[in-house]
């Protein structure tokens, strides 16, 4: 799953948005690399229309590239969501995918066993930050040791979790649960709050009960799949953990409320409304949150992911058609750096503009660069910062001890099995969690199998 759209700090795009957008967009085979003397790339995920700030910061931005480099002609392509799983397999094969295209971080292998990726890796050196990248997100888009992909952002999972209901329940909201042991208590504490107060919710539909369930499973030390992806590893002592402590809070405690089968908006609308104390989530969604589900600023913490093990990670970043020309491909190279590689400038990095236009400036985003890079996009940031950063510590201080994991292969479609499990605790009171763990583990095993 993604936790995030075009952009995080102004349009950040959830993983079931009810809008659709899409956009004739027409691929590298259909575009001369060159025109008039200039070389010519095609890119998406340009922020639609009806994003309006959003959709003039990436213009601005791109002219801006243009006037620098008056030999480069960039055609950008919007789309809503920037990769429509539907359609993205089908682009790619049918030689209609950008010369530069957006993916998701578990895309990448895909796209490189389908052998429509051109390798990056003769070009890098002129790729000015690459080296400042966090190696761990590099690492993603590198196979066999070569290079096929550039990382633009990333995000982890942590507790979000509401300072005004923790203050009522008689809980100290500068010492989140740190511990699955003490989300169950609190939860429990804040659902006796009554008046249709919910401690802790969950989702269980549309694979993103598996998604949740796969980051509480790595929380616990857990694994999906094996090191060498070909077994299921979720019928286990940790897989039983998450499970079983979902089940004693829904039925044991009825702390996470009687509607279930709940999704990312049901959980946005209880957190915005007040109703509800805590869910897991990246930081993206306070600002959805605050500007369209009625939250505030101030009531809204985000602590590291409990258990103190591990963190479910995911982003993205771009590819390169393997069509392209190696003029393209370095034009490519040069227009990421312009957008979104340069610390503290760019269209994900000018905090400065985004304050400007009222864009939440100083969420907990996981850090891309390191070193010296990091130092200035830091530095940036904080200077203008317009949100309660004192209220995002706990998740920036907790996460770094956290093991990163990133999402597992063919992770749609052990999510919507992963679905079926979860859903069951939650709705059927004698739901029996090792029947449902190995009847998961075997379809999953079929999955892998069949890869």
């Amino acid at each position: 799953m993604t936790s995030t759209g075009f952009r995080r700090t102004l349009a950040a795009i959830g993983v079931c948005s009810s809008l659709a957008l899409t956009a004739a967009a027409c691929g590298s085979g259909d575009d001369d690399s060159s025109a008039g003397g200039k070389t010519r790339i095609t890119v998406n995920c340009e922020p639609p229309k009806s994003a309006k700030v959003d959709r003039s910061f990436f213009e601005q931005d791109i002219a801006a590239f243009e006037k620098q480099n008056p030999d480069i002609d960039v055609v950008a392509h919007d789309a809503f969501p920037c990769q429509d799983p539907k359609t993205f397999d089908a682009k790619l094969a049918g030689g209609q995918m950008e010369d530069v295209f957006y993916t998701y971080f578990t895309d990448a292998r895909h796209v490189v066993d389908i052998h429509q990726a051109a390798d990056l890796t003769p070009y890098l050196k002129e790729l000015k930050n690459y080296d400042s990248i966090q190696k761990q997100l590099r690492d993603i888009y590198t196979v066999d040791g070569k290079v096929y992909g550039i990382p633009r952002t990333g995000y982890s999972m942590g507790l979000l979790y509401n300072r005004a209901l923790f203050k009522k329940a008689g809980l100290d909201p500068d010492k989140p649960p740190a511990t699955w042991e003490e989300v169950r208590a609190a939860a429990k504490r804040i659902a006796a709050l009554g008046n249709g107060t919910v401690g802790y919710a969950d989702y269980s539909a549309q694979n993103q009960g598996g998604w949740h369930f796969t980051a509480e499973l790595y929380s616990q030390g857990g694994d999906v799949v094996s090191a060498d992806g070909k077994k299921a590893t979720v019928d286990t002592p940790e897989g039983h953990a998450v499970l079983q402590n979902l089940h004693d809070m829904r039925w044991g405690d009825d702390s996470m409320g009687s509607k279930q089968l709940l999704i990312i908006n049901d959980a946005q609308q209880l957190m915005g409304s007040g109703k509800l104390g805590m869910y897991l989530s990246a930081p993206d969604n306070i600002p959805i949150l605050v500007k369209e589900k009625g939250g505030s600023y101030k009531d809204l913490a985000l602590a590291p992911m409990p258990g103190g093990k591990g963190t479910l990670i995911g982003g993205d970043g771009y590819m390169f058609n393997k069509k392209d020309a190696p003029a393209q491909i370095r034009a490519g190279l040069q227009w990421l750096d312009h957008m979104f590689l340069t610390p503290g400038k760019g269209f994900l990095g000018d905090y400065a503009r985004a304050k400007q236009h009222d864009a939440p400036v100083g969420l907990p985003e996981p850090r891309l660069f390191t070193g010296a890079a990091d130092a200035k996009d830091q530095e940036v940031k904080k200077a203008n910062a317009n949100v309660p950063v004192e209220n995002y510590q706990a998740f920036l201080d907790g996460t770094h001890s956290l093991e990163l994991k990133i999402e597992p292969p063919h992770a749609q479609q052990i999510y919507s099995v992963l679905d079926g499990v979860v859903s069951a605790v939650l709705t059927k009171k004698d739901a029996n969690i090792d029947q449902l763990l190995k009847d998961a583990s075997g379809k999953i095993d079929g999955i892998l199998a069949r890869s």
